[in-house]
């Protein structure tokens, strides 16, 4: 789905004012879950999690991460509910070479390019089975209200531009929880892009804020002076589109899809088409590559990005942090 524009509107728009009270609904069925007892991994695990609906950055952070961890010689195993894939309860290990987007989804495949990733509705078989197979560690995308395995490290990551969006829970707004319950679970808050609705500032004091932004690849460079058409099937296709216009990039025409989507051979052939008609090159998110034919990936620029940190030293305090006792 794409979600609607008054979850991100400020002030109190109608569909807010009229969806108000199923908030109550979705707090209680939340904390319900919450409360139900989970399963203690052997070994450390980290979440990269959200408050809300929508691509906060969670991805992006977890693989950060994850090469971090790798480096200091961890045996790190991605666990993801492998949204947009054939999710099934049975854990799968994902195998790049093998598997695709429409098994695994995108972000599946976007993790096991850098760490073992396992995919499965049942993370806590996802665990077992990362664990047996030799991890020291285990990251999850996602998952900051799933209680089925404990977590050591619960991180809350931030989108600076939206924030918590109009601060109310499904279906009313974008938060699955208030934002106070799930600040009281978490050690630290990474806040990706300024943090123009003032997000931070809703957190308690003990919650350690560490900030960052999300970086293009540096080699879209080249692309300057070129005609692009660029799309994405992502939460939020505009953040793509500005983070290009924001490198001087020509966009003579965009197309966004929602989150996670399929596209179909005519999509494919209308892209193709309007970028012939428009002399652009097609330009598109290392998430969508994954979910085109190879024939068609062959032929689009990825925008690859990865996070720059404001403090590296505090996100590498974060990293000793986690790691302490391993091994």
């Amino acid at each position: 789905m794409r979600p609607p524009a008054f979850w991100f509107a400020p002030g109190s728009s109608a569909p807010a004012i009229l969806l108000g009270p199923l908030q109550a609904v979705t707090a209680r069925a939340t904390a319900r879950r919450l409360a139900r007892p989970g399963w203690h991994a052997s070994v450390p695990v980290v979440c990269c999690g959200n408050v809300g609906i929508g691509g906060a950055g969670k991805t992006t952070l977890a693989l950060d991460l994850a090469i971090g961890l790798r480096h200091r010689g961890l045996a790190v195993h991605c666990l993801t509910r492998g949204y947009g894939g054939r999710s099934s309860t049975t854990p799968l290990r994902v195998d790049p070479g093998h598997h695709d987007a429409m098994l695994v989804g995108d972000e599946a495949l976007l993790l096991a390019e850098v760490a073992p990733c396992w995919v499965g509705k049942d993370r806590t078989a996802s665990a077992r089975a990362a664990i047996a197979a030799g991890a020291q560690l285990l990251l999850m995308d996602d998952g900051l209200q799933n209680p089925g395995l404990v977590q050591d490290w619960p991180l809350l990551v931030i989108d600076g531009t939206v924030g918590f969006g109009n601060n109310r829970l499904l279906p009313a707004g974008p938060l699955r929880e208030p934002v106070e319950a799930a600040a009281a679970r978490v050690r630290y808050a990474i806040l990706i892009g300024n943090d123009i609705t003032g997000a931070g500032r809703r957190l308690p004091p003990a919650v350690v804020r560490l900030h960052a932004d999300l970086e293009m690849d540096p080699a879209l460079a080249a692309l300057r002076g070129r005609r692009l058409l660029a799309f994405a099937g992502i939460a939020r296709p505009a953040k793509f589109f500005d983070a290009l216009s924001a490198l001087g990039l020509t966009l003579a025409d965009t197309q966004g899809y929602p989150d996670h989507h399929r596209y179909r051979p005519s999509t494919l052939d209308r892209l193709r088409r309007d970028a012939n008609r428009l002399d652009a090159l097609l330009v598109t998110t290392p998430k969508d590559a994954v979910r085109l034919p190879p024939d068609l990936r062959a032929t689009v620029h990825v925008a690859r990005v990865s996070l720059r940190w404001h403090d590296t030293a505090a996100r590498d305090v974060l990293l000793d942090r986690i790691t302490a006792g391993i091994g």
